[in-house]
């Protein structure tokens, strides 16, 4: 077993000499393996080693004396030691998370705090093959995502250094074995047999299977997890190029947006990928509703010929297409009234929300084609003006056009999106006669006086 595990070491570059490591060990047989085999390999690579063990506070007495059992082996083996204790009932009442999320959550909490303390290279831990075929399965269960069959890491970014999986290449028989082969008596956990737990139910039930048809069932998923994850590598590199190019991001209010053709000239594997990395970004956790049919929904979403859609994703985070564009965003986060309704001194101005701003100012008769310039007698308005939202009920006209028109339908004309509509800038007077709605349509007064000065209004766009 020791060559299989140093001709990977050595392969992958693992592992560097006069490193410091740091192996998280629990008492059982992988990772009591695993510190010995670090142990006899110390003196020739000349390595700092240095053990942490974890007590989740889930097996009472039992897990107090794993902890005890590694510390006393550390100090026959004279390996620094550290223990620490963690409140895994306490966080899943606080955060509502199963047990083995809390457990893994706040262990590698440890690991990030000790590997920060002793500035060490690397994090081993003991995950074998097995292990990798067992995670792999449970993936697939769970999404339909090609990142799944990527399995654990070999080795990758963590705390100042890396952490780094030795074990991948053999299996559970062979760790039992290198323990009997060198008196190593683990502790064995009960809970490891309780196929309650997700990852135990795949162990027990369909890794036997699997390995009567293929016994080194490790080994071909190992070499699958390396050749997939090179290719996602340079997909997901292609793919964040994609997002920073085309998705406009509201780090506040957790909002993002894109346009829809500029989009889809992207090859399919790319728009995947950076529909995941959306959700990466705005969900804080994944949600366990989250599956591949959110995924045909927003495929579904982007072919969608149609005006204006809206579906409902995990957590209340919403997808909005409206005509050209695509947006995601969370109703919890965004609940505010978006409406306003401020004065527009002569001369003055008012700045809006999104940076924004709305000049007034006397001036000589202009008569103009800019859609945020606008023009009318001072006597044909009531003052003062307004810069205010829509509101129900609101209806412009203009030169040309037989009676009124609703904003609403100006709005869809324009083909404005309705995240949009409700926080529009719009001219009125002191009566509420609608006079402009800014960059789209410019209304004519009522009043057909015009004896007075001149007014000048100009629409300056912001940061958004």
């Amino acid at each position: 077993m020791e060559q299989t595990v140093l001709s990977f070491i050595k392969k992958h570059q693992l592992l560097t000499e006069n490193a410091t490591v740091l192996i998280g060990v629990s008492g059982g047989p992988d990772s009591m393996a695993l510190l010995h085999f670090f142990n006899s390999i110390r003196k020739k690579w000349n390595l700092q080693l240095n053990a942490v063990s974890i007590d989740h506070q889930l097996r009472g007495e039992e897990s107090r004396k794993d902890l005890e059992y590694v510390r006393a082996i550390c100090k026959e083996w004279d390996i620094p030691f550290v223990a620490a204790i963690v409140d895994v009932p306490g966080f899943i009442k606080q955060h509502q998370v199963g047990t083995e999320l809390a457990a893994r959550e706040l262990r590698y909490q440890v690991f990030h705090e000790q590997m920060d303390q002793l500035n060490a290279d690397y994090l081993a831990l003991g995950h074998h093959g097995d292990d990798q075929v067992e995670t792999m399965l449970m993936r697939l269960t769970r999404t339909a995502s090609a990142s799944m069959f990527n399995g654990m890491p070999i080795k990758r970014e963590f705390a100042n250094g890396m952490i780094i999986r030795p074990f991948l290449c053999i299996t559970k028989k062979d760790i039992e074995a290198y323990c009997e082969e060198n008196q190593i008596v683990p502790r064995i956990d009960p809970t490891n047999f309780d196929t309650i737990y997700t990852r135990n139910f795949f162990r027990k039930n369909l890794l036997p299977l699997i390995k009567e048809k293929n016994n080194n069932i490790h080994i071909t998923i190992q070499h699958l997890s390396e050749t997939l994850r090179e290719d996602e590598e340079f997909l997901q590199t292609e793919a964040q190029q994609m997002v920073k190019e085309l998705v406009e991001f509201d780090t506040v209010n957790r909002v993002a947006s894109f346009e829809i053709e500029s989009f889809r000239k992207h090859a399919h594997a790319l728009q995947r990928r950076s529909f995941h990395l959306i959700l990466d970004y705005l969900y804080k956790e994944l949600p366990k509703d989250l599956s591949y049919v959110h995924e045909e929904y927003f495929f579904a979403l982007l072919e969608h010929n149609k005006g204006n859609t809206r579906i409902d994703f995990p957590s209340n985070l919403k997808l909005e297409k409206s005509y050209d564009r695509l947006t995601f965003y969370f109703a919890d986060i965004n609940p505010h009234d978006p409406s306003y309704d401020e004065t527009l001194a002569l001369p003055g101005k008012v700045v809006l929300q999104d940076g924004s701003a709305v000049y007034a100012e006397y001036a000589d008769k202009i008569e103009t084609s800019d859609p945020f310039l606008y023009t009318c007698n001072i006597d044909q308005v009531k003052r003062p003006l307004h810069i205010r939202t829509r509101r129900a009920g609101d209806r412009m006209s203009w030169k040309g056009l037989k009676g009124s028109k609703k904003l609403k339908d100006i709005f869809i004309d324009s083909k404005i999106p309705i995240t949009e509509r409700d926080k529009w800038p719009i001219l009125v007077d002191h009566k509420g006669e609608v006079l402009w709605v800014i960059g789209l349509k410019k209304g004519h007064p009522k009043s057909q006086a015009v004896n007075g000065k001149w007014i000048q209004v100009h629409y300056k766009k912001g940061n958004v």
